[in-house]
């Protein structure tokens, strides 16, 4: 929900920040040095005072403060709905405050909409995409900039050189000469006559991914990439401007962990003034007040994961229901610490590690002896794995998709599930996991192979055939194929299935509003109104509106693609419950996750998908980074793997 309307009075109170306290302390960014005393301090890169945003009698913000000092990388903590999200969509430009104010470097500044956040230099990498699906990469790279890539720009540009005078292109030519076919003719022409430089564009694309370790095709159709390439797309959108206040939202949810440390670590050089100057030097970059290619920057990194918070970053302010609850200095704080003030309740590493973004072995090394023991598991639920001789409840036996260019997507993929089992499926986003959501979802006919439900082969050409067999599916991204957020939450509760709410021809709505109102006691979906639409509940209710009606229709197999993505610790652990309780039912749950921790942490058996094919598979107890790594490159294991 974005608010246009116009700040209250209140909007220009100066709000002081809070008196420096033990949680305060002055921070010196790591490579830097203590400036002497008779200096004073410069201002933060960007300030926030008192910032407050209503959503009727919900407070989404109350009165934060926040400054984010060039040189640093901030990290912002809280769950879902603590206001994360909002507070930064205030910086950016996507929504007007109720009161508060926003400094630059010390002087007030009215940030009216993104085209003004962005000229005064700030840019933020959305959790959800905010792209346009039918054009490619490199058209959603430089939509919205108007110099971007454009011939017929005054001399002192030069062709195929930047602002800084850097080479635009790689000097090899290979986005030379594209075809023009697929370019909408109104796309061809911009404001005063300039042509579109597509092959500078494309170049600019390619050299931006490249050096952030996040390469993507410039010429793929975004619609037709996985929710981790259109990530990619996102950061490069974000990094290509220049900005000098990057913020990052959720930026790693989507990411391999190599992907993310190359990214982090490219961060850090660009935050200490070292960026890469090929970066810089694309046109349209550097639209702030006084960007400078060596200038230190700011970056905001908003994320759950606490390891990536707590290597990644310089200071951590922690978020809860609105307000802030914490300041503290990365180096002088945990993971328990950091979980416990973002939850409010203590977190037990041991049991909840993968919420909080620690695989098992960092838990335990992490856990302090004071830490409480971990608590029994849950009454029902399954202790034992199920016997290798026990009946199939899934078979996906040589599953065969191309693509419309004819290579394979999935190729001769081959598993099965048993009742009651977790299968992790782990591997790098991008190599099938996609296709096999979507073939899931029945939205894909393989070319060969076969998906048989308890013994029975499914006709994957009838529309509805998995769900009839009893397959339940929770997409990896839910705004695209999980559910309809402008529906209501008793709408989405029920669009696979009308049957428990429907009379003889029509729905019934008393009926409809008792089910849904069950299945929100029972999944603890937190809504004002079951009435209100979906968009206006957090990631995580979402989520469990999701959850709930794939599991309300009793499904024998339940395939979870990135069940926890974007959510917080209080969301994951309620998934975990549940996935968890649906096994001990008997369900066979297909946990497809980028995430090793949680991979870890949930699976009896973990398999692993390298360029659609099934490179093996571990027990949880003979796993770790490295064989899983191995597995994930296409390397044979010997040993356990199987």
């Amino acid at each position: 929900m974005t608010d246009t309307s116009r700040p209250t009075a209140t909007a220009t109170v100066r709000i002081p920040a809070p008196a420096p306290g033990p949680d305060h302390a002055h921070h010196v960014p790591r490579q830097a040095h203590h400036a002497p005393d008779h200096v004073s301090a410069p201002a933060p890169a960007i300030e926030l005072r008192g910032i407050t945003k209503r959503y009727g009698p919900v407070v989404a913000c109350d009165g934060i403060d926040l400054a984010v000092r060039r040189g640093e990388i901030h990290g912002l903590l809280g769950e879902n709905g603590a206001g994360k999200s909002t507070l930064m969509k205030v910086l950016s430009g996507l929504i007007r405050p109720d009161a508060g104010m926003i400094l630059r470097d010390g002087e007030p500044i009215d940030v009216t909409d993104p085209r003004a956040a962005a000229g005064i230099g700030v840019g933020m990498v959305h959790q959800h995409f905010s792209l346009v699906g039918a054009l490619t990469v490199w058209e959603n790279v430089i939509l919205g900039d108007a110099t971007a890539g454009l011939a017929g720009l005054p001399a002192r540009q030069g062709a195929g050189r930047g602002r800084h005078g850097g080479d635009l292109l790689p000097g090899d030519g290979r986005w030379a000469g594209l075809p023009r076919a697929g370019l909408p003719r109104a796309g061809r022409r911009w404001a005063g006559g300039g042509r579109l430089r597509r092959e500078e564009a494309c170049a600019q694309t390619v050299r931006i991914g490249e050096r952030y370790g996040i390469a993507v095709d410039p010429l793929a159709r975004v619609d037709t990439l996985s929710a981790g390439q259109r990530q990619r797309v996102e950061i490069i959108k974000c990094l290509r401007r220049d900005p000098d206040v990057i913020i990052l939202d959720e930026p790693t949810s989507v990411l391999s962990l190599a992907e993310s440390r190359d990214l982090f670590a490219v961060l850090r050089r660009a935050v200490t003034g070292d960026g890469p100057p090929d970066v810089a030097a694309c046109p349209g970059a550097g639209a702030g007040a006084g960007a400078d290619a060596g200038a230190a920057k700011a970056v905001v990194l908003i994320s759950h994961k606490l390891t990536e918070i707590l290597t990644a970053t310089d200071r951590v302010t922690v978020l809860r229901r609105g307000r802030v609850v914490a300041r503290r200095e990365t180096s002088g704080t945990d993971a328990a610490t950091l979980a416990r003030e973002m939850v409010g309740r203590e977190v037990v590493l041991g049991e909840e590690a993968a919420a909080i973004g620690l695989t098992p072995a960092t838990a335990t090394a992490t856990a302090t002896a004071t830490a409480r023991d971990v608590p029994p598991a849950p009454a029902g639920t399954r202790t034992s794995r199920p016997a290798a001789d026990e009946a199939t409840a899934l078979e996906l036996d040589g599953l065969l998709v191309r693509s419309p260019a004819g290579s394979a997507l999935l190729d001769a993929f081959t598993l099965s599930l048993r009742p009651g089992e977790i299968v992790g499926l782990y591997g790098v986003e991008g190599n099938g996991q996609h296709t096999l959501g979507d073939l899931m979802s029945g939205l894909i006919i393989p070319a060969a192979g076969e998906v048989r439900v308890g013994g029975r082969p499914v006709d994957l050409r009838r529309p509805g055939a998995l769900h009839a067999a009893g397959v339940g599916v929770i997409s990896e991204d839910r705004h695209r194929a999980g559910c309809v957020l402008d529906m209501s939450v008793a709408d989405n509760l029920v669009l696979t299935d009308l049957a428990p709410v429907s009379g003889r021809m029509l729905v019934s709505r008393r009926r409809q509003l008792r089910h849904a109102a069950e299945l929100a006691e029972r999944f603890a979906i937190s809504c004002p109104s079951l009435d209100a639409p979906l968009r206006t509940l957090s990631g995580g209710n979402q989520q469990r509106v999701v959850l709930a009606r794939e599991l309300a229709g009793r499904p024998s197999v339940l395939v979870a693609a990135q069940p926890t993505r974007g959510l917080d610790v209080g969301a994951i652990e309620s998934m975990y419950v549940e996935l968890r309780a649906a096994a001990a039912r008997g369900v066979a749950v297909l946990l497809v996750s980028t995430e090793l921790e949680e991979v870890m942490a949930l699976s009896d058996r973990i398999a692993v998908i390298s360029a659609g094919r099934m490179a093996g598979e571990l027990a949880p107890e003979d796993a770790d980074a490295e064989s899983l790594g191995l597995l994930v490159g296409g390397a044979a294991l010997t040993g356990p793997a199987r």
